[in-house]
């Protein structure tokens, strides 16, 4: 059984994320300590909150570096879900404009209503489009509902790196990959079967 370290930067569900990787076949291991990553097959980072606090929180326990030693330096598989996904960005406006982790170039901006009845923040079920094909959605029909909770969402540079988009506000990125980076905006530990085929296809990569 494969190491999965979640990171433990104090946002986000770490709890339920963990036990969806042990449904789906992985060791989960939350964690702030730069041994268990370097020791880690794969690596999540999840996420609840606002980007401006969720970066104060990486880069005040170092996790930032450690982060970028293993996944950019070692090509350990990552991936970020919901705020964690966000971080990847070069900035977020969420809280104040901040610096993010800067593997994806764009932007997190706020969902901008498109209809008077559109609601923000999205919360609830809804589809997931794909741009390109992906061994993260092996197996997986294009337009299949996920789980969404955010009021932000982002705004990639390189539309190659935005894997699949949800019509919501105009259509937003719901998941990126760059490399052996990967990043969805659902919860796929809340997204149920679906959501578990998921995290079983990146314990597979």
């Amino acid at each position: 059984m494969k190491n999965v370290v979640i990171t433990d930067y104090r946002m986000g569900n770490l709890d339920s994320v963990a036990r969806a990787v042990q449904e789906c076949g992985g060791n989960p291991v939350i964690s702030q300590k730069a041994r268990d990553f370097q020791e880690a097959h794969y690596i999540i980072l999840p996420g609840v909150g606002a980007f401006a606090t969720g970066m104060k929180h990486l880069s005040t326990s170092g996790l930032d570096e450690i982060l970028s030693e293993q996944v950019i330096n070692q090509g350990i598989p990552f991936l970020g879900i919901c705020l964690g996904m966000q971080l990847l960005a070069t900035k977020g406006l969420e809280g104040g404009e901040t610096n993010g982790l800067g593997w994806i170039e764009g932007e997190v901006k706020r969902l901008e209503p498109t209809e008077m009845d559109t609601r923000i923040p999205h919360i609830g079920w809804n589809e997931v489009m794909f741009n390109h094909p992906s061994p993260l959605f092996e197996g997986i029909p294009s337009g299949k509902d996920f789980y969404f909770v955010h009021s932000y969402h982002l705004s990639c540079q390189h539309p190659q790196e935005e894997i699949a988009h949800t019509p919501y506000c105009g259509n937003f990125v719901s998941a990126v990959n760059k490399n052996n980076i990967f990043g969805v905006q659902f919860h796929p530990e809340k997204s149920q079967r679906i959501g578990f085929q998921v995290l079983k296809n990146f314990l597979k990569l």
